[in-house]
């Protein structure tokens, strides 16, 4: 009973397939697209952020504790304007000794050239005795090394002095440290101090005001890959938004591209910088930007969708669509779409933006169909 079964179902099996093969026939629906004038623009696609153009670290070059506060966020500084002051007690101590010190210095002068001249005059007044034979000169040289002490003694007198006034000189300067201002004219984007708070500036100097020289004109660090980078130039224009202003396209130009790679995860990027107007205020630092580089771009051309490039007719089993063109460049093979009959046509493709080519030589004008893809349809025949 079963091999009876088998057999009849491989008869009814064939029957229907024979049906559907006899009585069906496949329909080929071509989608197309115009071929249409327009703009190509190649562009670079990354990220980055908004920064002010120069921003100058405030620190302190003394420890101490924070006396006053004068500066807070978004405070408009400028140049020598005190942002805070430490507490300048410790060093106005050093100052006043530095003065004590040197005033002492200076009358241990005044006394040793007042011996330097009584030294003179014993010198010569035994050079005098000598020649009388009324001292011996023992004397004479005695009084000699006294009146050469008392010129060396001046000598270093006139050092001590010199160093006093450069010590106090210094002490003066630590002293003027405990005032902490802004060195350039803008604005107070970051604070880390508060009164009362102990700074230590023994290794490293910390950074207590960061301000921002202008916030009229802001700049975009974006990360470009190696892929990419080659492709751009100084003066390239680019765009970007920030995830504030969603719709609201930023213009820019990028002003520098900086040789040294940055190596993350074994990804090489370079840092791209792109300088943008800022005379509402909109970017603020530390925006997250999505920035798009114009690397060329071609206005009013002759193009044609990519797909269309990509696109070769089933009925010849999918070859590749790459021809050479007569002049021995590469090029690419269309199909174009003429009284319901897809027809091959050679061009020279030119930019490419990812979404258009460029057509720079070929059998195509605007208004013509070409294939970008086909539907195949199965209908029952008629028969």
């Amino acid at each position: 009973m079963r091999p009876a079964f088998l057999t009849v179902a491989i008869v009814a099996l064939g029957a229907v397939t024979l049906y559907w093969s006899v009585g069906r026939e496949n329909d080929v629906h071509y989608v197309t697209q115009k071929v249409t004038r327009g703009p190509i623009v190649r562009a670079v696609t990354t990220s980055g952020t908004v920064n002010p153009v120069i921003t100058v670290q405030v620190g302190t070059y003394v420890s101490g504790v924070i006396q006053a506060r004068y500066c807070d966020y978004n405070t408009q500084v400028h140049k020598g304007q005190i942002c805070a002051k430490i507490d300048p007690r410790p060093y106005q101590v050093i100052v006043d000794q530095g003065k004590a010190n040197l005033a002492v210095a200076r009358a241990q002068l005044i006394k040793d050239q007042a011996n330097l001249v009584y030294a003179k005059l014993a010198y010569g007044r035994n050079q005098r005795l000598v020649s009388m034979k009324a001292v011996s000169a023992d004397t004479l040289d005695s009084s000699k090394n006294a009146y050469d002490q008392a010129q060396a003694q001046i000598g270093l007198d006139e050092a001590t002095i010199a160093l006093q006034e450069a010590q106090l000189h210094a002490a003066q300067i630590n002293l003027g440290y405990t005032d902490i201002i802004s060195p350039v004219d803008g604005t107070v984007v970051s604070r880390s101090v508060e009164m009362g708070q102990t700074v230590a500036a023994s290794f490293q100097t910390p950074t207590l005001f960061l301000v921002a020289t202008d916030l009229t004109t802001m700049q975009v660090d974006t990360n470009v890959s190696e892929s990419d980078i080659g492709a751009i130039k100084r003066g390239n224009k680019a765009s970007f938004t920030v995830e504030s202003f969603p719709t609201r396209p930023f213009k820019g130009e990028v002003v520098e591209v900086r040789q040294s790679p940055q190596t993350i995860q074994n990804v090489v990027t370079y840092d791209v910088v792109i300088n943008a107007p800022n005379q509402d205020f909109a970017l603020k630092p530390g925006m997250t930007a999505t920035t798009r580089i114009i690397v060329d771009e071609r206005a009013d051309v002759l193009r044609a969708p990519d797909q269309a490039l990509r696109y070769t007719p089933a009925s010849l089993g999918g070859p590749s669509n790459v021809a050479v063109s007569p002049e021995g460049s590469a090029a690419a093979k269309v199909w174009i779409l003429r009284d319901g009959i897809p027809s091959a046509v050679v061009i020279v493709r030119g930019l490419d933006d990812d979404s258009f080519t460029e057509i720079v030589k070929g059998d195509l004008q605007a208004g013509d169909e070409i294939i970008v893809g086909e539907e195949v349809r199965t209908r029952r025949s008629s028969s």
